[in-house]
């Protein structure tokens, strides 16, 4: 079954990561984050939060619908100067119109419906001239083919039903472009981004964290005996010793009121 993100067992689905470089290096080669305020919707545990506050924010708002992942995020990042977590949806995330210069959304908007309020509820949030960030896989993104460094893609060969699962659900680009017009956005560029989402010291420590499903939704539709089944496949397919975990994305961004 999906992902319940209200239950207190994945509070921490989304926690103990950090951005990696590559994520830094792609987002500051397209806007320059020193003094802005930046609001980061589907924070989750709050690893991209605290990287937009590292890279120079003035100040950073993380908004999520999970108060039991809101906890855990403030838990860990809510010291930092100029940082804090908000409750809200991608819809209405209560915040005071044009509040940001930045809006950033990763990994959110294939759990959204409707991509045209979120991007409408962006604009609200934003002042004019600012930028709305959108970064989340394609179907594109997801049919890549597996490897040692991208084990995600064994996971659609080893179970061909997840991949329905994903396309059921993984925006396309013309339709996340069409959402940013409608709502107000110009200057519409699309990027591929591979990003290194983290890094293990072996192959057994990748192994352990996917037998919880950390930070990965589509393996709550596998049950338990289907998951060790996936663990076993991969102990066989990855090679021993560190794994580097990288995924493509699709990184969309827009100004408001630009054309």
């Amino acid at each position: 079954m999906p992902i319940d993100f209200h239950d207190t067992a994945n509070r921490r689905t989304y926690s103990g990561r950090e951005a990696d470089a590559s994520w830094r290096q792609a987002l500051t080669g397209l806007t320059d984050p020193a003094g802005a305020v930046v609001v980061d919707v589907g924070c989750g545990g709050g690893s991209y939060t605290r990287a937009w506050h590292e890279l120079g924010a003035a100040s950073v708002i993380g908004v999520d619908f999970s108060e039991p992942i809101l906890a855990e995020a403030r838990a860990a990042h809510g010291q930092l100067p100029g940082v804090t977590f908000e409750a809200g949806e991608a819809t209405a995330t209560g915040l005071p119109d044009a509040c940001a210069d930045v809006v950033f959304e990763r990994a959110l908007i294939h759990h959204v419906a409707d991509l045209v309020a979120v991007a409408a509820e962006a604009a609200r949030v934003l002042r004019p001239g600012g930028t709305f960030f959108v970064q989340d896989r394609t179907p594109d993104d997801v049919a890549l083919p597996g490897s040692a460094d991208h084990p995600r893609g064994w996971l659609f060969e080893i179970f061909p039903r997840l991949l329905d699962v994903e396309n059921a659900r993984r925006p396309t680009g013309p339709a996340v472009m069409r959402a940013l017009a409608a709502a107000g956005f110009g200057a519409l560029t699309t990027t591929s981004l591979w990003e290194v989402r983290r890094r293990y010291a072996d192959r057994e420590n990748y192994l352990a964290e996917l037998a919880q499903r950390t930070g990965r939704s589509i393996l709550h539709e596998l049950s338990d005996a289907e998951l060790e089944h996936l663990v076993a496949e991969l102990r066989g397919r990855l090679p021993e010793g560190p794994v580097v975990e990288q995924d493509r994305w699709t990184l969309w961004s827009g100004q408001l009121g630009v054309a």
